[in-house]
């Protein structure tokens, strides 16, 4: 690959990065303090870039050179942000979250990929009494902030804005053509917070416990509901007016590790969860790729339960409603 082709390749990279109705020469203009012109002819190679513009676009785009340069190091990069108890904001979390899928939903083709080892966060922001919970567990126990310590969930205590902020990322989320590959234990992971949060006491009563189960039912209702029909749509809408399409999987050989894909027109991204809540992103051709095509692999051995495999679908759902049941007999309500 010669100069010219890898300063080609990188205002390629850049566009990947870009809201895809954006003027990638304008972006590059502002900030290169040039004029579009001269972005213009720099992306047709016809003006090469200086080594000051180069570092400027890389860190700017967060581009690595080893991979514009096509220079097998054995390392990927990812970008993301660490978690930190002291300066986190659950507020500015969710602004981010919102900002990345409406960014998805830019683009033309937009699919995303999800293999659920827990049930998928954009699920659980639909409904206001799950939304909370979630927020306790994770502030309160999985990091830990000080001042969630010893402090009981109360549902009623969740801020309206932050409700607000999820059912927009949801609303994003319904938006994009999906592909999730669930397992038996997909929803374990929340059945056992609620139950650890009832052992130790850790409700402000057993009705708010109570309504963090039904909240789980009517999500799995909407689930079974989104997966008969092969499309999504809103909870609240009696119309069911179909929004993104649908692809619902039951895979039975992997555990899977909430890790998700998207494929954005030409361009493939990868995400991986750490820490909880928090996830790294990298844009690495062969990392994406290598990843794309072991999720088209886990496809091929799992069962497709939308819109086909009634009798699969009903028992799967029939299981997962059981297994609430039991646990809502517990309940002193």
């Amino acid at each position: 690959m010669n100069i010219n082709e890898i300063q080609q390749q990188l205002f390629q990279f850049i566009k990947t990065k870009l809201p895809a109705e954006t003027s990638v020469a304008d972006e590059i203009g502002k900030l290169l303090n040039i004029s579009s012109d001269s972005a213009y002819r720099r992306m047709r190679g016809e003006k090469q870039i200086t080594f000051e513009e180069l570092y400027l676009l890389a860190s700017t785009y967060r581009i690595s050179l080893d991979q514009l340069m096509n220079i097998n190091t054995g390392s990927f990069m990812f970008q993301g942000n660490l978690l930190n108890p002291k300066t986190h904001r659950y507020d500015a979390y969710l602004t981010g979250m919102m900002h990345n899928m409406a960014y998805f939903n830019s683009f033309k083709k937009k699919e995303f990929y999800y293999l659920c080892k827990d049930t998928p966060v954009f699920h659980w922001f639909t409904n206001r009494d799950i939304a909370a919970f979630k927020y306790f567990f994770w502030m309160g126990t999985l990091i830990y902030f000080p001042e969630f310590r010893n402090r009981k969930v109360s549902l009623d205590g969740y801020p309206d804005e932050l409700f607000e902020m999820g059912k927009k990322i949801s609303d994003f989320y319904q938006q994009l053509d999906t592909y999730e590959l669930w397992n038996i234990e997909s929803w374990n992971s929340t059945l056992h917070q609620i139950e650890y949060y009832l052992d130790n006491d850790m409700f402000k009563s057993d009705e708010d416990a109570l309504r963090v189960y039904e909240g789980v039912e009517k999500i799995l209702d909407h689930l079974e509901e989104q997966a008969k029909r092969g499309y999504k749509f809103n909870i609240n809408d009696p119309e069911k007016k179909p929004l993104g399409k649908y692809f619902m999987y039951f895979n039975e050989i992997v555990i899977l590790d909430n890790s998700m894909g998207l494929v954005l027109d030409n361009s493939k991204i990868a995400v991986l969860p750490h820490t909880a809540i928090n996830y790294l992103v990298t844009r690495d051709i062969a990392y994406c790729e290598n990843f794309y095509n072991y999720v088209q692999n886990l496809i091929k051995r799992s069962t497709l339960i939308s819109e086909v495999s009634e009798k699969e679908r009903s028992r799967y759902f029939r299981r997962m409603h059981e297994r609430i049941d039991k646990r809502k007999v517990s309940l002193k309500v």
